[in-house]
């Protein structure tokens, strides 16, 4: 409805105003019922190049529309708003375009196909994944289901940190508890591990374990003397144990890469002589530099250090250079919000390649991160990580659903505060659940019913016209724009936010009014609406990752 009535506002603005390009339309929909279905501010954008009163522009607007079935009248408003309210028919039809394009409802093709790469997560393999990464997780994955349902052509990609300083950390840990050195011995690392993770993987490599993680199986020698086994063990004992947790979040990858591949093959090193060659680097203090300054950086930053190795932002570089080399039109990078200073420094490198990388790319999210409360006390530690909360803590303690839907629910930007307590309850204040309830009802009702669902779409919804369900339509009308707007944006959270509103238009209708009366007509209109409901319930919920059951 939304774009047809653009379409007429932009065939009426080329009647009034020819010569007026590249003209922006807006619809929104008011606050209140009372201003109609929905409002443009046409008139006063038009008044300033035309140079008159946006009350007459209006007038002039509303004349030139092109005639519609859908609305019932127009009206000026204020300063020269256009509001149009649209007739019980247009409303309704809703109903029936859900049922035609059921799961399909609320997608669309504005990706057209093209490539772009989600990367989230993105561990280091030094442990299990904690809280942060879940939040990294949810948004991520929701993110590739959004761009999916606008029509991109969507690879996950799970990036492993398995080189450098913490992986040594990691090594020399897992050594210390081979040769049976407590974390509390004053000889333990001081920056090793502690948590009882390091203990399994000791075990596992002194009793000559094999452990498989995504393409790769390694057999621990048993040796400990051999580091290189101990190193190459444990990274895969933890990428493994990740794997597992991503798999109890239902969490799946297209593709795993990792940062020790860009030396093996040569790729970091091609990239530090391709931006040497490019001549936005120097060598001062006995390092290499890149003047990330030509490019809005506030400083240069060191490439190779006096040590001869390399800052952690050049495999960086190397790693979306390859990515771009792959046919991403658009890369997208779900990260914690300690990845800031990060992005200036990776488009400046990919910029000085000088290979036809857009300036902004790649797009990033960032989130904030998680305060984990319960009993009204922040939850701090974990037996098994030994210092965070992991993310197999949260799954364990209230379920895959409401774990992903409480760290997906708000802005990847704003502080999370995850209440243990009150994802467990089972009450209207816990919105994964009532959300969930919502659809539960609504199968219950329809099983209650138990008849040919086929007559739903025969049915009269001209008898749908109380407030409860103009509301409840114009709801269900909003979900294609809303997804949309999600992908658009960025922002998954706008989903959450959606099914909830959904979610309380659906329980006050249910609350209110009867379904299986007497009356076939209106019993059947009544079916059709909460059947079409259940459907954007679903659609909505698989966006975040969510189930829909049938009974609760």
């Amino acid at each position: 409805m939304k774009t047809h009535l653009t379409e007429l506002l932009a065939r009426a603005a080329k009647t009034i105003a020819p010569d007026v390009e590249n003209l922006n339309i807006v619809l929104e929909r008011p606050k209140s019922a009372e201003h109609g279905d929905f409002a443009t501010n046409l008139a006063m954008v038009l008044a300033k190049p035309l140079k008159q009163n946006p009350r007459v522009l209006a007038t002039q607007i509303i004349d030139a529309l092109p005639s519609s079935d859908y609305i019932a009248k127009t009206e000026i408003a204020g300063a020269g708003f256009i509001n149009f309210f649209l007739n019980a028919q247009s409303k309704q039809a809703v109903i029936k375009d859900i049922f035609k394009a059921g799961s399909q409802y609320g997608r669309n093709n504005s990706g057209n196909h093209q490539k772009v790469q989600v990367e989230f997560v993105s561990a280091n393999p030094t442990g299990p994944l904690h809280v942060g990464h879940g939040r990294g997780a949810a948004v991520g994955d929701c993110l590739a289901r959004l761009l999916d349902a606008n029509g991109w052509d969507v690879t996950r990609e799970f990036y492993y940190n398995d080189a450098g300083a913490q992986i040594d950390n990691l090594t020399i840990s897992v050594l210390a508890r081979c040769k049976g050195i407590s974390t509390e011995h004053e000889s333990f690392p001081e920056n090793g591990y502690r948590g009882e993770y390091i203990n399994d993987i000791a075990a596992a490599f002194l009793a000559k374990h094999t452990v498989v993680a995504d393409d790769i199986e390694v057999t621990a020698s048993g040796d400990i003397n051999d580091l290189e086994s101990i190193r190459a063990f444990s990274v895969a004992y933890l990428r493994h144990e990740q794997d597992l947790d991503l798999k109890a979040f239902q969490i799946q990858f297209d593709v795993f890469s990792l940062e020790s591949a860009l030396y093996a093959t040569g790729k970091v090193e091609q990239t530090v002589q391709a931006l040497i060659s490019s001549g936005h680097t120097y060598e001062a203090n006995d390092a290499l530099w890149l003047k990330t300054t030509s490019f809005g950086d506030d400083k240069d930053r060191v490439m190779r250090k006096t040590d001869g190795g390399y800052t952690y932002f050049v495999p960086d570089v190397a790693y979306h250079t390859d990515k771009w080399n792959r046919g991403f039109v658009r890369v997208i990078n779900e990260q914690g919000a300690d990845h800031h200073s990060t992005i200036t420094r990776v488009r400046a490198g990919l910029q000085a390649l000088n290979i036809g990388i857009p300036k902004d790319w790649p797009d990033y999210v960032l989130h904030q991160m998680v305060t984990v409360m319960r009993g009204g006390e922040e939850v701090k530690l974990s037996k098994r990580a030994g210092s965070y909360v992991t993310l197999r803590d949260l799954i364990e303690e209230v379920g895959c659903d409401a774990t992903r839907y409480f760290l997906a629910a708000r802005r990847a930007d704003s502080q999370l505060v995850f209440d243990i307590d009150l994802a467990r309850s089972q009450s209207n204040d816990n919105p994964v659940y009532y959300i969930q309830y919502a659809h539960a009802r609504i199968c219950s009702v329809l099983g209650q019913w138990n008849d040919d669902a086929a007559k739903l779409a025969h049915a009269d919804l001209s008898l749908l016209h109380n407030a409860h369900e103009t509301t409840l339509m114009q709801r269900l009308s909003d979900y294609p724009e809303v997804v949309a707007n999600a992908a658009t944006e960025l922002a998954p959270h706008v989903i959450a936010n959606y099914l909830k509103e959904l979610a309380s238009d659906l329980h006050s209708y249910y609350n209110e009014y009867k379904f299986l009366i007497d009356d076939d007509a209106l019993k059947l209109a009544r079916l059709s609406l909460i059947s079409a409901t259940q459907q954007v319930l679903k659609n909505g919920l698989d966006l975040l990752g969510v189930s829909a059951p049938e009974k609760m």
